[in-house]
C-alpha cells in the first residue's frame, strides 16, 4: 500500500506500526522518527516560520485568514507522482495543514481515487482510537491494538501514581508566546492525569488567546510554556533574542517561580503516541523524583540565568 501521511502524529503511528517503507509522501512538519525524512514532502507552507518570531507568524496567519487565502500549498506534481492508495489528513486545525477541501480537489487529478482518512482528535482517547482507525485502514489491526493497549496501560499507570497526591499544583499551559494563547484540546486532560489542576482552558475545547492579566488572575503555581510546534531550544532562543519578550518573561519570573519550557513539537502539539510521553513529563514537573530528573531536551525550568543566556540546566 502507498501511504501519504500529511500530519506528523499519523506519520509517527505509521512508523510505529512498522510500515515506514510504505510512506510515499509526508508533510513539511513530519520529522519523527528521523528516518522518515527521506520521504518526499507534499506540503509547502505559505507562512515562513523557521526564521520568524511568534508575533510575526501570528500576524501573517491572521492576515491570510482574513483575506481568505490558503496557509499551505499541496505540491500537485509530487502528489500525482506518488499516486497514494491512502491519505491521512486532519480537519482539527486549518492553521496546521492543508484542508480536506484542498485534498479533495487534488485527488480528482489522480488516475484512481485513494481512500482519505480524516483525523480530528480532541482528547487522548480520540488520539488512541485514531491509532486503531489508522491500523485498520493499513491492514495492521493486531499491531494497532497492541500499540493502543500499551498507551492506555501507560496512562493508567500514571493515573494510579497521581490520583492520591496530596497537593495538585494550579497549572496554566501557554500554547504561544506573542500573543499568549491558552492550550486546549488534550492538554488540560494531560495536566489533570499528571497530577495537576488545569486552571485555564478546557478539555476537548480549542486553544484561545489570553492576556497576562488573565494568567495572573488564575493564580497558577506552575506555568508550562509550550508554543505549538516549538522545541525547548527554539522557545528559549526567541525569549532571549526578542527584547520585548525577554523583558516580559523577566517580569513574569518575579511573579511565578515555577515556569517550565517544554518540547511542544514532540510531546504536546501533535496528537500522536508521544502525547503519553508528554503526560509523563508533566508528572515529573509537578511531582519531581530525585531518581527521575528532567531531560533538558524535553523540559527545563526557566531560571533568570537561563533567560539571560548565561547558562542552561
Amino acid at each position: 500500500m502507498k501511504i501519504c501521511s500529511l500530519i506528523p502524529g499519523a506519520t509517527e503511528v505509521i512508523a510505529a506500526l512498522g510500515l515506514e517503507d510504505q510512506l510515499v509522501g509526508i508533510s513539511h512538519e513530519c520529522d519523527f522518527p528521523p528516518s522518515i525524512r527521506r520521504v518526499p514532502v507534499m506540503i509547502e507552507p505559505l507562512v515562513e516560520a523557521e526564521h520568524t518570531t511568534s508575533s510575526g507568524i501570528d500576524q501573517r496567519v491572521k492576515e491570510l485568514i482574513e483575506t481568505g487565502q490558503q496557509l499551505y500549498r499541496l505540491k500537485d506534481d509530487a502528489f500525482r507522482h506518488a499516486r497514494p492508495d491512502l491519505i491521512l489528513a486532519q480537519d482539527l486545525c486549518h492553521v496546521c495543514s492543508v484542508t480536506p477541501d484542498q485534498l479533495t480537489r487534488a485527488m480528482h487529478s489522480l488516475p484512481h481515487r485513494p481512500e482519505l482518512l480524516i483525523l480530528s482528535p480532541t482528547t487522548l482517547r480520540d488520539m488512541i482510537h485514531d491509532i486503531e482507525r489508522i491500523a485498520s485502514a493499513v491492514g495492521a489491526v493486531s499491531k494497532g491494538n497492541a500499540l493502543a493497549a500499551d498507551l492506555r496501560g501507560r496512562l493508567e499507570r500514571i493515573r494510579l501514581r497521581t490520583e492520591q497526591v496530596a497537593v495538585r499544583p494550579r497549572v496554566v499551559c501557554l500554547e504561544w508566546l506573542d500573543p499568549l494563547y491558552v492550550a486546549g484540546h488534550w492538554v488540560p486532560e494531560m495536566v489533570d492525569l499528571a497530577g495537576g489542576h488545569n486552571v485555564l482552558g478546557s478539555k476537548d475545547q480549542p486553544s484561545y488567546q489570553t492576556t497576562w492579566d488573565e494568567v495572573d488572575a488564575a493564580q497558577p503555581d506552575v506555568i508550562i510554556v509550550m508554543p505549538c510546534g516549538y522545541s525547548v531550544d527554539r522557545t528559549l532562543n526567541e525569549l532571549r533574542q526578542v527584547e520585548s519578550l525577554q523583558a516580559l518573561w523577566q517580569r513574569a519570573q518575579t511573579s511565578w517561580s515555577n515556569i517550565y519550557l517544554v518540547d511542544a513539537g514532540a510531546y504536546f502539539s501533535r496528537p500522536g503516541p508521544r502525547l503519553i510521553d508528554g503526560v509523563e513529563i508533566l508528572a515529573a514537573i509537578f511531582h519531581p523524583a530525585q531518581d527521575h530528573p528532567l531531560d533538558r531536551s524535553q523540559a527545563i525550568k526557566l531560571e533568570t540565568s537561563v533567560l539571560a543566556g548565561d547558562s542552561a540546566p
